[in-house]
Parts: C-alpha cells; sequence; structure tokens
C-alpha cells in the first residue's frame, strides 16, 4: 500500500483507542450499578443492587482482558518480524552489580 493510499488518521484512531479503555470501564461500573438501582427500586430486593455492581464491575474485567489479548496479539505480530529478530537490549551501567558481572 502507497503512502497516498494509508489512512491518514490511523494512528490518532489508535491512540484513541488505547486511551478509551479508562472511560468505558468507568462506563461499565456505572451501568452495572445503573441496573442494580433500577431493579432493586423495581423489585424492591436490596441485593439486586449488588447484583448490578458486581455485573458492572466484571465488565470492566471483561474490557481489560479484550485490551490485554489485542496487546499481546500485536506484540506477537512485532516479534515475529524480521527487524526485531536479533534484538539484543543495550548493556547500562545500571545493569551491572558491584563485581561488574551483567545482571
Amino acid at each position: 500500500m502507497s503512502d497516498e493510499q494509508k489512512p491518514k488518521y490511523k494512528p490518532i484512531i489508535e491512540g484513541a483507542e488505547q486511551l478509551s479503555l479508562g472511560i468505558s470501564m468507568v462506563v461499565a461500573v456505572l451501568l452495572g450499578v445503573g441496573a442494580g438501582l433500577l431493579m432493586k427500586n423495581y423489585f424492591h430486593q436490596n441485593w439486586l443492587l449488588w447484583l448490578g455492581v458486581f455485573w458492572g464491575v466484571s465488565g470492566a474485567i471483561l474490557n481489560i482482558y479484550k485490551a490485554y489479548k489485542k496487546q499481546m496479539k500485536s506484540l506477537d505480530e512485532l516479534k515475529d518480524d524480521v527487524r526485531y529478530k536479533n534484538y539484543k537490549p543495550k548493556k547500562d551501567d545500571d545493569d551491572y552489580d558491584d563485581e561488574g558481572n551483567y545482571e
């Protein structure tokens, strides 16, 4: 694909997708609490509020898991890239112990 055909805003969209994880966690918990409050008020059972909270927290955890799996998939693609096959990290002075051995 040439430079003319590449999407112009792709890096911005990918960055916004990463930022949306925090927002989606908050929204999932708020939706769960809202559903719990509605059920509590409709059925007059206090434990339904906590069921909604559980659903919201579970949804937030699911969002984190999905983002993790997507990130791992993209890192696996980089691992197989030819440019990074023989990559070795640079040895910094902080990586040596008192005797001069590399840790």
